[in-house]
């Protein structure tokens, strides 16, 4: 028997940075009819310690705290029966196969994880245990994507044959990946891991495909050491208490936002993680242009490109097809502004901030031989990644339906991973990189 099918579910979350709050909201707010949150685990005391104090905000009592070494401990004793991963992803494959052994269900934050060897190790124990990981793929929820997914499926434009996709990121939401332990290529797995991984799982999922072959380039172009030649580069390691990064756009100031203030730098006697490195100190190991030519099992293609250092931040996708194309273009932001540069794009400030950006999105499809026709989408927000972590949580927590196969199995994170671990491997050869050469999808 499901842990649903047996009355209010009792959910742990290891890892509680910043992306744990929308999952720790959902569960003791919009789903607390069928949810209950019953311990958190971490390798820092001081970060559970502001997550309970939160929870105190919302009306809900404190719950258990446990080191991260207890973890198998804590899922006995209190009796845990979904376990949420959102600790940092190189981590992510401890926990789901400790949670799997000890016959739990895990839901994991994309990517499932950052390797090969880490993802055969977590397919490994799916098949041994029989268990169920669900990954939090939450692009998959976003309205103008499940509109796409139906229109593909239906024949809109017929046989696909090519895609193209491009992501940017503009640089205020860019450079944060600069700042933080992403900037380490070996407990990220990159931007082609951790951020593209959102993107691949998309194609995956639109196409009903598997990639089977992979060419990639790939530089560290605007940030880091190298970076410096642009000219914006300031002389400090870390932005905490620098005059030199008062009023620089790439510095964050973690000391004028009170969550993340109370989450990370009063966090950091315990473990010396420095959440404000400046973008253009040494040590960044993880590119920020990337270029991608993948052919999937279909026989289509896909070419791919993300940008790190935008000036606003969007993304284009074009579906060409034996009946026409479907056009996808979203602007979440039309420029950066300033003011809020120094902040972070993400759930830590619960969009308190408002600076004078615009937006906006439309879906197009251009058949043959007739006019281009608008394609209206309905439940689109601008807040909670176009409305899809509400609808995901619905999904994931909720238990709510789910017509179109929205949630996302461990088969579908470790398809989401091939494309971007084949194309950190082409980066290195230079070569096409066959994805049955890196792991053998099933």
């Amino acid at each position: 028997m499901s842990p649903r099918a047996a009355g209010r579910v009792r959910y742990a979350v290891v890892g509680t940075g910043a992306r744990a709050e929308m999952f720790v909201r959902a569960l003791v707010l919009d789903h607390a009819d069928t949810t209950e949150l019953v311990a958190f685990a971490d390798v820092n005391q001081a970060r559970m310690d502001a997550h309970n104090r939160w929870l105190g905000e919302l009306g809900h009592r404190p719950v258990p705290t446990y080191p991260a070494g207890d973890f198998a401990a804590m899922l006995d004793k209190e009796r845990v029966d979904v376990v949420l991963v959102t600790s940092v992803d190189v981590t992510h494959d401890e926990y789901v196969v400790a949670a799997l052994r000890a016959g739990r269900e895990v839901v994991t934050e994309k990517p499932m994880t950052v390797d090969v060897t880490r993802c055969r190790r977590i397919l490994d124990t799916v098949t041994e245990t029989g268990g169920r990981v669900t990954v939090a793929f939450n692009y998959r929820y976003n309205p103008l994507h499940e509109q796409v997914r139906r229109l593909l499926a239906e024949g809109a434009v017929g046989e696909i044959g090519s895609v193209h996709f491009e992501w940017l990121l503009d640089v205020r939401h860019g450079a944060d990946y600069f700042r933080r332990w992403h900037r380490d290529k070996a407990t990220s797995g990159g931007l082609m891991v951790h951020k593209a991984s959102h993107h691949f799982d998309l194609v995956n999922w639109w196409l009903a495909a598997t990639p089977v072959e992979v060419y990639a380039a790939g530089r560290l172009f605007f940030y880091g050491e190298d970076g410096r030649r642009h000219g914006y580069a300031r002389d400090y390691d870390r932005a905490y208490g620098s005059p030199a990064a008062a009023d620089d756009p790439f510095a964050l100031r973690l000391d004028a936002h009170p969550r993340l203030r109370e989450l990370y730098l009063d966090a950091e006697a315990e473990d010396g993680y420095q959440r404000d490195r400046n973008v253009f100190a040494p040590g960044v190991s993880i590119e920020d242009d990337m270029a991608v030519l993948a052919r999937y099992s279909t026989g289509a293609t896909m070419t791919y490109h993300l940008t790190a250092y935008a000036p606003w931040e969007g993304y284009r996708v074009m579906v060409n097809g034996s009946r026409g194309r479907l056009e996808l273009d979203v602007a979440e932001n039309d420029f950066v502004d300033r003011g809020t540069a120094g902040a972070v794009k993400g759930a830590a400030l619960h969009g308190a901030e408002a600076p004078a950006e615009g937006g906006g999105a439309a879906l197009t499809l251009r058949p043959f031989w007739a006019p281009p026709r608008q394609i209206p989408v309905e439940g689109r927000s601008r807040h909670g990644h176009g409305g899809a972590d509400a609808r995901m949580t619905g999904v994931l927590l909720g238990g709510q339906p789910d017509p179109l196969g929205r949630a996302a199995t461990a088969d579908d994170g470790a398809l989401a991973l091939l494309t971007g671990l084949a194309a950190n491997r082409s980066f290195e050869t230079g070569q096409p990189v066959r994805v049955a050469d890196l792991l053998t999808p099933r």
